[in-house]
């Protein structure tokens, strides 16, 4: 069972049980270790989910049952098309918030839906055309940088023959970073390289290192970024 369809099985046992489980009872459950379980429960509990953990010999983990979000009032099709396109954001700069996401929308779907769409994503699976290399930046890191709008410096890997990243070359780049840009099969972070002096897009499978200064730059002019959007599909890269 995968991490995030394991989250998903917790968040319905632990909404009908009438006991709180333990986190040894749980990993017998699931077949993993308590500290996976563990683990995954704190997920939860960061994704907004109302679990807590009761102490003494009969406690263990439950969710809130006075708890309650506003309905969503999806249908299965609805439910099965945000899972999965949140599931598609797992290769993303967004992953983390799009775990976040899942979970919570798994806590309030129907009970009369759930089977149904779980079987169904079970039978999705997402291939990458680009892997990112083994020294690559963390994907969720990414988000964060476009949230602080402070300076950063990365080091960014050449471009061998065959288009991919040439691990032999690198160049260190000041990046005004200006937001993220989905080209292709490739995520892009977008921003203003001060060695280039203009807009360069970086694939992030590329970014080897990055670092977030402390200079807050000027706002660049949102037009700069528009106009230059309009010539991407036959413009170069970094």
């Amino acid at each position: 069972m995968k991490r995030a369809e394991r989250q998903y099985a917790l968040v319905d046992l632990l909404r009908g049980a009438r006991r709180p489980w333990s986190a040894a009872r749980l990993a017998e459950e699931f077949g993993v270790s308590a500290r996976t379980i563990e683990r995954d429960l704190r997920s939860l509990q960061l994704a907004g989910v109302p679990v807590y953990a009761e102490q003494g010999a009969a406690g263990g983990y439950s969710i809130l049952r006075e708890y309650s979000l506003p309905p969503l009032n999806l249908s299965a099709p609805e439910s099965l098309a945000v899972l999965a396109g949140l599931a598609l954001l797992e290769s993303s700069p967004y992953q983390a918030a799009a775990r976040r996401a899942r979970a919570k929308i798994a806590a309030v779907m129907q009970e009369e839906h759930r089977g149904a769409v779980h079987e169904m994503l079970g039978m999705i699976q997402v291939i990458d055309a680009v892997a990112p290399t083994d020294d690559a930046v963390p994907l969720g890191l990414l988000s964060d940088v476009i949230a602080a709008r402070r300076l950063v410096r990365l080091t960014y890997l050449g471009e061998n023959e065959d288009g991919g990243p040439d691990l032999s070359t690198s160049t260190v780049r000041d990046v005004e970073t200006m937001g993220l840009l989905r080209a292709g099969d490739a995520w892009l972070l977008v921003g203003w390289c001060r060695l280039r002096d203009a807009i360069r897009g970086f694939r992030i499978e590329r970014i080897t290192r990055l670092e977030i200064l402390g200079e807050v730059p000027e706002p660049r002019d949102p037009a700069l970024l528009e106009a230059d959007l309009a010539r991407w599909p036959t413009r170069r890269l970094a």
